[in-house]
């Protein structure tokens, strides 16, 4: 299919430009959109994006599902197929768009996994403050509980991103977008310590860097790194729940609106573009909340 290597280079370009999509996000596209080719020339015998009806679609779809791919893998499918199709519309490299009355598919939403605040306590107690790791440690999870960024916005900070005296973080998230986010006096205090009695440290004679959080070797702390990390002190603070990177993003979101915190203010700090992102967290605090009433309620 001549015409469809070009256009999805073409489609790429518009969104990292246009867009400003992450390397991540653009190469998932690129993915979704050359199995979508591959299939329609090789299976379906197109030789034209022109061609391609809704039935073409339906068909590539339900080979996804045969291949035992997830409902929300397949609904990430659609979003670049038929967005593709509407840049080919809008560019007249095609003249019709046959995903129009494309539906998507029913997706079970699976609630986050969160900790309650004794297990965060017993987390960010967790490392060893008689080291520099445990002191940046400690900093590291006080900062993504007390700010809620994620991981690689966290790894991605720099030394003047951090306004302690003001009480502020600057954070860079999805698509380079810049956002502020208030930091509480426990985050302030363990970023302080952190920045006068361990970073220089963790530096040592290695090469001068401004990033932030850095390892033993004096480089920017890596998301793998950090991830190793946060796994080392659950297990050591004796917490059975399955923790990944989002989980103190999760928290953070969780206990502000358990707590009374509007929701805008929490899609804000969280940097969700869409606040239907954020009002996931409404359905964990009814979801806990009816756990307490089972638990403690003389007649549940």
């Amino acid at each position: 299919m001549n015409d469809a290597k070009e256009a999805i280079l073409d489609y790429l370009h518009f969104l990292q430009v246009e867009r400003q999509l992450s390397h991540n996000t653009l190469a998932s596209y690129r993915r979704d959109l050359e199995s979508y080719v591959e299939h329609i020339h090789n299976n379906q015998g197109l030789s034209s994006l022109n061609e391609v009806e809704r039935s073409h679609i339906l068909f590539h779809l339900e080979n996804l599902r045969g291949q035992g791919i997830s409902s929300r893998t397949i609904a990430r499918h659609i979003s670049s197929i038929r967005s593709f199709h509407q840049f080919l519309l809008r560019e007249k490299i095609s003249e019709n768009d046959p995903t129009v009355h494309l539906e998507m598919p029913q997706i079970e939403q699976k609630l986050p996994k969160v900790l309650s605040i004794e297990e965060i306590d017993m987390l960010i107690s967790a490392p060893d403050r008689m080291k520099p790791q445990g002191v940046r440690d400690t900093a590291m999870l006080e900062l993504l509980y007390g700010s809620g960024m994620r991981i690689s916005e966290c790894i991605g900070l720099n030394l003047n991103d951090v306004h302690l005296t003001m009480g502020f973080v600057r954070v860079f998230g999805k698509g380079g977008k810049e956002r502020i986010i208030p930091l509480g006096k426990t985050a302030i205090k363990a970023c302080e310590n952190y920045l006068q009695n361990a970073r220089a440290k963790l530096q040592g004679n290695y090469p001068k860097t401004d990033a932030f959080f850095i390892n033993q070797r004096g480089k920017r702390l890596t998301r793998q790194g950090c991830w190793k990390l946060l796994k080392e002190h659950a297990l050591k603070a004796d917490i059975k729940k399955e923790i990944t990177p989002h989980t103190l993003r999760h928290s953070f979101a969780t206990h502000l609106i358990e707590n009374g915190a509007d929701l805008r203010a929490v899609q804000e700090m969280l940097g969700h573009a869409d606040i239907s992102t954020t009002q996931i967290y409404t359905h964990i605090s009814k979801t806990r909340l009816s756990e307490v009433y089972k638990q403690f309620h003389p007649r549940a």
